[in-house]
């Protein structure tokens, strides 16, 4: 089949590329973002394949419907960057890879926990400048403290395994229970007990209209004075003001991310040499408690590997059956 490959990164070409000596799909790759203003770039291509900056709202789906493609193949397992309930009305079908590698990103949010309490940033500049002063650097020991962990998916379910492992007391709230979770000692709790009892907070939750927002002003003010708050999941998750005024009222000392609400107009490029426009982006970064990646917790050889490979297997079946058993439903969104 001949794909239409948007955003593409050097890293995307080498891994799918890779992935489809053994396959054979005609694939283009295009280094522009897929919008408005871009839409007709992909006019002809039966299947499009898209990332998370990607922007796939009812106007740019009836263009590519009416441009010829019934494929849409997303790299990742989020879908929130894709108005769904048009596609479905439009006749095109969509696909995800809704596990590449879990541990790639429960490992990153770990390392996000680790370097926030232990000041490793701030080290590291510091011992590169000459200073070897300890003070400001003072972490506490993870081992016995209070982690929530709200969502306990695949990524939820590592995180939990890897905090087991420091011998920390696992607390967790999801609409589904995880037997692996459980087996672990995790117990599951409402959200305002999570709040209230977790020293470190981590996000591992799908954004849906219930989690939208779902760490706001209410959740915040629940929470344990000096929580550590760590985001992996998806940035809307956060009301990011909320989470601003919670850090200058000192009831967030911590706030690990490597997602961000705007990150459609920043993550993914180098703007090293501009100026960047987003005013609350910027003031998150003046705190020095605040430690921001940009959306790196996927990006490791095994998950690239494996979203290469999957997103063409995808391709491959939807082509030689019309159905994959990772197409997106309605029943998801719910």
């Amino acid at each position: 089949m001949r794909i239409a490959v948007c955003s593409a990164q050097s890293y995307d070409r080498k891994y799918l590329l890779t992935a489809n000596q053994d396959i054979g799909h005609d694939i283009v790759f295009f280094d522009s973002h897929l919008c408005e203003e871009t839409r007709h770039m992909v006019e002809g291509f039966p299947a499009v394949c898209v990332f998370v900056n990607d922007t796939l709202n009812a106007t740019v789906l009836k263009s590519l419907a009416a441009q010829g493609t019934n494929l849409i193949a997303l790299r990742g397992a989020g879908f929130n960057h894709v108005d769904i309930s048009s596609a479905i009305d439009l006749g095109l079908h969509v696909v995800r890879v809704p596990a590449y590698s879990p541990h790639s990103v429960a490992e990153h949010s770990v390392a996000l926990m680790l370097s926030l309490n232990r000041h490793l940033h701030h080290a590291y500049n510091r011992v590169r400048s000459g200073n070897f002063s300890l003070q400001g650097l003072l972490g506490f020991e993870i081992r016995g403290k209070t982690v929530g962990i709200i969502g306990t998916g695949r990524i939820g379910a590592a995180v939990a395994k890897i905090l087991h492992g420091f011998g920390c007391h696992l607390i967790a709230y999801d609409p589904l229970q995880n037997d692996e979770c459980i087996s672990l000692g995790v117990e599951y709790v409402p959200l305002k007990k999570l709040y209230s009892c977790s020293d470190i907070i981590t996000l591992h939750c799908p954004l849906n209209k219930q989690s939208w927002h779902m760490i706001d002003t209410v959740a915040i003010a629940n929470m344990k004075q000096g929580v550590m708050l760590i985001n992996t999941s998806r940035g809307a998750v956060i009301d990011t003001l909320a989470v601003i005024n919670g850090l200058k009222s000192s009831k967030i000392s911590y706030l690990g991310l490597d997602v961000y609400e705007q990150e459609g107009d920043l993550f993914f490029q180098d703007l090293s040499n501009q100026v960047i426009q987003d005013d609350v982006f910027e003031r998150l970064l003046t705190f020095p408690n605040v430690l921001v990646t940009g959306h790196q917790g996927f990006f490791t050889d095994e998950a690239l590997s494996s979203i290469a490979q999957t997103t063409l297997q995808n391709i491959s079946l939807f082509e030689s059956d019309g159905v994959c058993q990772n197409e997106v439903t309605m029943e998801l969104l719910q």
